[in-house]
């Protein structure tokens, strides 16, 4: 039995411009529709060409975009002019798409109050707008909006709407639901009395998530009948977000209901694009991922609990719904107070630490965690610093920095102005070394690195490296409280680590940190070991 083709629809450099301290650049908009085309989405819906310099500038330049169709969006005519003398659809045109979305009220309350004109005139506009899009050789794809509102309103007149556009040859007529406001049960109910009238092949689904039900919703859609599904990467939109094709996509593909109907255009081998692609994006956005994604967040396939992590080893299944590598994600065994002898050997397991199973080394690091763990410390979020505790008990970490001793001081004048200085000990040698910073952590951080020429033996190994990130948490409250850091770090090949440190003095936190990312940073990359400390 052949099985029916669903089209995907991506929306994220429109809607997803309009979420709030969004602001996409036109190399911005290049480089995620590049992507996009790369996994093989059917549509890529740019921007709204004339509506501002950014997506007139975008749809002016030259994409390279595969076999996704590049698609402009705008709205219908206003009333009162013709379509070819309509200002807002010229530049629509001109961008020689070829596709064009093109919104319209298919509301009756908003056709109303919004726009202020009669039903009549507004099918007018719908009709007269897709006839001239079509006259002019452009797929047409009519956005509904408010329809489900509509529907539920007057079902007559937004079932108007929507033949007015498929009687002057729409390709597909996309139901909205704007304010995200519709539920499972009735989308489901809708979609399926509208592919009464408008057949399957001709509807999509365009979902708003202020329910936390864009996703659902937009399956739901499919299985009632809608053949083209719109959203954006990592669920990016207005409010609350839009439906997330990060998470659509493979749940079409990977989920029986719908595999075993339904097929895409996209190949099955680019699935394992999708966790990469979504974190481009925020890379883009210059934001954190969101762990919690569905199949591509950090934290999708990730076991903590020690029964869990025993039962994953034995199989997958019984915590991970598919296999991460499949979408390009991978398997993240937690070390915390929560965790077993086989959260331990997992996690040494990933770094290529091969041990038995009864080495007392391994007890012994997990006391250790949980000690640790009671005195304030997280492994959950501190990979990199769990590995050095880790290899360091395992007898594989040379020491690399010994630290003599350190300060700052902080002088308040016309500015504020925060010196440090570290002393380590290497190779028997003292190495002072002074910075001044917007901040204590700044400051101690180019100490150490902008003066690390006065040590060759470690100097090109920090040439590269960068601090992204630093979080401070405060573990209870009052004068004596416990204060936990986390520092972000990277390097020239792209890859972050975390380190953690724990004290009740928040720069000795702070140091212990950036310490371990620095220890943290010679020992991937192999460095000498600080020989006369060693030899000792």
């Amino acid at each position: 039995m052949s099985k029916e083709k669903i089209f995907i629809f991506d929306t994220t450099l429109r809607d997803g411009a309009q979420t709030e301290g969004v602001d996409f650049s036109v190399e911005d908009k290049v480089k995620i529709a590049k992507r996009l085309s790369e996994i093989g989405l059917d549509y890529i819906e740019g921007g709204w060409p004339g509506a501002n310099p950014t997506d007139t500038e975008y749809f002016n330049t030259p994409q390279q975009l595969n076999k996704s169709i590049f698609t402009a969006f705008g709205m219908t005519k206003k009333l009162g002019r013709s379509a070819d003398n309509d200002p807002s659809l010229a530049p629509i045109l001109n961008a020689k798409t070829k596709a064009v979305c093109i919104v319209g009220k298919s509301w009756d309350f908003h056709v109303d109050v919004a726009l202020g004109i009669t039903k009549q005139e507004n099918l007018e506009n719908i009709k007269e707008t897709a006839k001239y899009f079509i006259k002019n050789k452009r797929e047409f794809i009519f956005d509904a909006e408010h329809f489900f509102d509509g529907y539920k309103n007057n079902p007559i007149y937004a079932l108007d709407c929507l033949k007015k556009a498929y009687d002057e040859g729409a390709r597909w007529l996309v139901l909205c639901d704007t304010n995200g406001g519709t539920l499972p049960n009735e989308v489901g109910d809708i979609v399926s009395k509208v592919s009464k009238v408008i057949p399957g092949n001709n509807l999509g689904i365009h979902a708003h998530n202020d329910t936390e039900n864009a996703v659902s919703n937009s399956l739901t859609a499919v299985l009632a009948g809608a053949r083209q599904v719109q959203g954006t990467i990592n669920g990016l939109g207005e409010r609350c977000g839009n439906a997330n094709i990060m998470s659509i996509i493979p749940t079409l593909f990977l989920k029986k209901t719908f595999s075993d109907k339904f097929e895409l255009n996209i190949k099955k081998e680019k699935l394992s694009s999708l966790t990469d692609c979504s974190r481009m994006l925020d890379e883009i956005l210059n934001r954190k991922p969101n762990k919690s994604l569905a199949y591509v967040g950090a934290s999708a396939f990730s076991h903590k609990g020690g029964l869990h992590v025993s039962a994953v080893k034995k199989d997958p299944k019984t915590y991970e719904h598919i296999e991460p590598k499949l979408v390009g994600n991978h398997r993240n065994i937690i070390v915390s107070d929560q965790a077993g002898k086989s959260n331990i050997l997992s996690r040494l397991e990933g770094y290529g630490v091969k041990i038995n199973s009864n080495d007392p080394k391994v007890q012994k690091i997990l006391e250790e965690v949980k000690d640790r763990e009671f005195s304030g410390y997280s492994y959950d979020g501190a990979d990199a610093s769990f590995e050095l505790l880790a290899n360091r008990l395992l007898g594989k970490v040379p020491d690399y920095l010994k630290v003599e001793s350190y300060s700052v001081t902080v002088e308040k004048s016309e500015k504020i102005k925060t010196d440090a200085e570290v002393i380590f000990l290497i190779d028997g040698k003292k190495i002072k070394c002074n910075g001044s910073g917007n901040g204590p952590v700044n400051a101690l951080d180019n100490a150490i690195r902008e003066n690390f020429e006065k040590v060759e033996k470690y100097y090109n190994f920090f040439s590269d490296l960068k601090l992204l990130d630093y979080k401070v948490r405060i573990l209870n409250t009052g004068t004596e409280a416990t204060t936990r850091v986390l520092i972000e770090s990277t390097d020239k090949t792209g890859v972050s680590w975390f380190t953690i440190g724990v004290s009740p003095n928040i720069i000795e936190a702070s140091f212990k940190a950036l310490i371990d990312s620095l220890d943290y940073k010679l020992f991937k990359e192999n460095a000498p070991a600080n020989l006369k400390l060693n030899a000792k």
